[in-house]
């Protein structure tokens, strides 16, 4: 198998065959996602994220459907990443007015000048690869604080400006995503900053924690359009992984809800920044870092290090990673941007499209048919994607969609009739 193989694959010998994860009982304990859900419901121009049925291209996979929770109509962010940050920022200020967890407030009362009296001259600060960021400015903006986003110095001027238009202070860190994390962590020490942030490390873990329960809100909504269509759950859910915190939260939140029932679960990651798929191949069931500057067009993915937080829940419950390099990606979003007939059209960014080229090439291949039967692919197979992010880099979205980038190596295309 050549390195640009489209899919490799490393089976968890970890995950649990019975019983229900210590790690997701601590990290979504019962109820979670229903608060966070409130909370969320409140938000100016919420709504549900629509699931999208690729029903015809199921049929042509042989799979009895694909469902796409699309993200890239979450509000004006275009990206599921506004639901943790906004959620971390309203936990962190109801621990520092003193409310108990349980204990609710309402949007208004959150952004009201007498919230902000109290709060003082609070600053929030994030690293980023571009939505993470934004979420967190726009909550930041919402409440009339500072935020300062650091992001790495193969982010875009899209993402950036982006993160900009809400008011927050950009910082350019000449290094990756991880390293924005370290040159946060020593800014905010020093200036007092409140950190937001998706990844864990030791002495750091609530406000992670909180973001990772923000990303439920999906999967609270997802599981109501599943029952409106008779659907009691996915069989599979195919999940793109960063640090891991929004895998960890659509596999929790499945965990918690239907024990050793829960979904097969499988993580994928961009080749150039697997850090997952790596932890799992060392096999010393700890988490470790992925070397190298990362550099892949799936930006919101390009990190190094795993959230200890989130590798703990994926131990237990992930059942394969998965490794991909960057035309699986741009396959993603050609698909969904030109579907078949009757079928739904679907905005996807680089990020956001891996699950689906991935699910793809698992079907197509013949190489791959000893994967498809150890996750029991199949015409009953009822799979869940998440398109986690819309055209959030309108060049580069050009530059796969309508020029052809990153195209799919002569040996591993496919006739369709």
């Amino acid at each position: 198998m050549d390195d640009n193989f489209p899919v490799k694959y490393c089976e968890n010998p970890f995950a649990l065959k019975e019983g229900r994860s210590a790690a997701v009982q601590r990290t979504f304990p019962p109820g979670t996602a229903r608060l966070a859900r409130s909370f969320h419901r409140q938000l100016p121009s919420y709504k549900m994220s629509p699931l999208k049925n690729l029903s015809n291209l199921a049929a042509m996979l042989g799979l009895g459907g694909i469902w796409v929770k699309d993200e890239s109509q979450r509000m004006a962010l275009t990206s599921f990443k506004i639901l943790g940050g906004t959620y971390a920022i309203y936990r962190v200020v109801k621990s520092i007015l003193g409310i108990g967890d349980e204990e609710e407030i309402s949007f208004s009362e959150l952004v009201s000048h007498a919230t902000r009296a109290k709060l003082g001259d609070l600053t929030f600060a994030a690293a980023t690869d571009g939505n993470h960021g934004r979420g967190v400015a726009w909550a930041a903006n919402a409440l009339h604080l500072r935020a300062v986003i650091y992001v790495h110095k193969f982010t875009s001027q899209a993402r950036i400006d982006a993160i900009a238009r809400y008011g927050a202070e950009v910082r350019v860190v000449d290094g990756t995503y991880d390293d924005a994390v370290r040159q946060v962590m020593i800014d905010a020490e020093k200036n007092g900053w409140q950190i937001i942030s998706d990844t864990s490390w030791e002495g750091y873990e609530d406000v992670p924690r909180w973001v990772m329960q923000g990303y439920t809100t999906m999967f609270e909504e997802a599981q109501e359009q599943f029952a409106g269509q008779g659907i009691v759950k996915p069989t599979h859910i195919f999940v793109q992984a960063g640090v891991g915190a929004l895998a960890a939260s659509a596999i929790g939140y499945y965990h918690q809800l239907f024990g050793a029932n829960d979904p097969v679960a499988v993580v994928v990651e961009p080749d150039r920044a697997a850090c997952l798929y790596h932890s799992a191949r060392v096999g010393d069931g700890r988490p470790h870092t992925f070397s190298g500057d990362l550099d892949t067009i799936m930006a919101g993915l390009a990190c190094g290090d795993p959230s200890p937080i989130a590798w703990d829940i994926l131990k237990d419950c992930v059942d394969v990673f998965l490794s991909c390099p960057d035309y699986v990606a741009a396959k993603g979003m050609r698909v969904y941007g030109v579907p078949l007939d009757d079928d739904p059209f679907i905005v996807s960014g680089e990020s956001g499209s891996v699950t689906l080229g991935a699910l793809m090439f698992i079907m197509e291949l013949d190489e791959l048919a000893g994967l498809r039967e150890k996750l029991g692919l199949d015409r009953n197979s009822q799979v869940l994607l998440i398109n986690s992010e819309g055209n959030t880099d309108p060049n580069h979205f050009r530059r796969i969609v309508w020029e052809g980038a990153n195209p799919v190596p002569r040996a591993y295309r496919r006739g369709y009739r």
